[in-house]
């Protein structure tokens, strides 16, 4: 991002601050006493740093910022190169300056560096390292530059508005290669066909045969030729599925990276980057598709990850949102993933509710207790959800602090029958 705009701000230094308040005493002094001289040399001392500062910030300071990273999309615990290319825009040179960039705290100190004098079109670059082990968008800049008068009197702070933000990526387990048992569509014994990957006009069609799918007619083609007509699709059916966060804060427990919520945002994007390695379609439901109206959308992987990377706690009126969005796409098939707290009973019947007839259900049900106090052993409520899933049809995982994502997807894909595991 390039930006030329400036913010600027003169503050005298320790050594200034000493000559006026030096200049004041012998002001005063030389006025009480009646010595002229001494009057004189107050005004001047004090006239001095004010001088300086002024004719600090009268300097030209026309400075062309652009800022790069490499990459710009990070996992965890992975190092971005920043490259900041300085241009001296000004017709005037520069002096020497003290450069500081304005980095969040999670991706380490601000970045430091002096930038030598520059000559009217210099170009200088400056290169920092950062390192996040936290998902979030975070922003670098704005930059900030500090240069003072040849005798240190003053300082003048400037500011080059203008910022980049670095995305982390939520972390990736690699989960084993069992895929979900599903005897329903969605599953893998009956594929839900999607047509329309590029639009009707790329259908291809055919004549009816008995057994046909009535709603697989074209209705043009049949018009045109005057018999039944059927689309054929050219491009392969995909299997569907509809991961469904909770994110109410009420519900979850534990703070940062060891919180209950993490954990379920971490739960989202293993399964999510697992089922579109098999090759599925994939529906996010969470606050944040919501907000931006793409639940009903097919998502890439990359955009999953990075909705999942600004995901944030919300009032449960967002869940509300969450699982009415949620509802037209499980009740036309495909495969259900719920990641939900044992919050209440209320919300999560009608979290159950999205299994129809039929179809497959994996629910992992996360004891939020255990976030917080580890030892603890799941409460009653939280078994009573975990039956009432599994009595509603779902395949049931209590998932606790000390389980691995891969544990619970394995609890969940190598069985054979709808139930509850812990």
């Amino acid at each position: 991002m390039t930006q030329t705009r400036t913010r600027s701000q003169g503050v005298l230094t320790t050594r200034g601050r000493a000559f006026v308040a030096a200049g004041m005493t012998l002001l005063v002094s030389g006025l009480l006493l009646g010595f002229t001289d001494i009057t004189r040399i107050g005004v001047l001392l004090c006239a001095l740093p004010l001088m300086a500062g002024i004719g600090a910030r009268r300097q030209s300071l026309g400075i062309e910022v652009t800022r790069t990273v490499q990459p710009f999309r990070l996992v965890p615990g992975q190092t971005a190169t920043v490259t900041i290319v300085v241009k001296n825009t000004s017709g005037r040179g520069t002096r020497l300056q003290l450069g500081e960039e304005c980095v969040d705290h999670l991706l380490g100190d601000r970045a430091r560096f002096l930038l030598p004098a520059m000559e009217p079109d210099e170009v200088r670059d400056v290169v920092y390292q950062v390192r996040c082990q936290a998902r979030g968008r975070y922003r670098l800049g704005p930059l900030t530059l500090r240069r003072g008068d040849p005798y240190g009197l003053a300082t003048v702070t400037s500011s080059v508005q203008g910022f980049t933000d670095i995305l982390v990526l939520p972390r990736v387990e690699a989960l084993s290669r069992e895929q979900p048992h599903a005897n329903a569509v969605g599953g893998e014994g009956t594929i839900l066909h999607m047509v329309a990957l590029h639009g009707e006009d790329d259908v291809a069609v055919r004549s009816y045969h008995d057994g046909d799918d009535l709603r697989r007619i074209h209705w043009p083609t049949t018009a045109h030729r005057s018999k039944l007509m059927v689309r054929q699709e050219d491009h392969p059916a995909r299997r569907r599925a509809v991961i469904v966060l909770d994110s109410r804060t009420a519900g979850h427990q534990g703070r940062g990276t060891a919180g209950s919520f993490d954990w379920a945002v971490t739960a989202a994007a293993s399964i999510a980057t697992h089922l579109s390695d098999h090759h599925y379609a994939l529906h996010l439901a969470s606050n944040e598709t919501v907000a931006h109206g793409r639940t009903t959308q097919t998502i890439e992987i990359e955009d999953a990850l990075a909705s999942l990377a600004v995901a944030q706690l919300g009032a449960p009126q967002d869940f509300d949102d969450v699982l009415r969005w949620a509802h037209p796409l499980t009740s036309t098939g495909g495969l259900v993933i719920a990641i939900v707290t044992d919050h209440d009973e209320a919300v999560l019947a009608r979290t159950a509710a999205l299994r129809q007839p039929q179809e497959t259900g994996l629910m992992i049900l996360l004891d939020t207790a255990s976030f917080a106090q580890p030892s603890e052993p799941p409460t009653d409520l939280t078994l009573v959800l975990a039956e009432m899933a599994a009595g509603a049809g779902w395949s049931t995982c209590v998932a606790r602090s000390d389980m691995t994502i891969a544990q619970a997807w394995a609890s969940l894909a190598t069985v054979s029958t709808v139930g509850t595991h812990r």
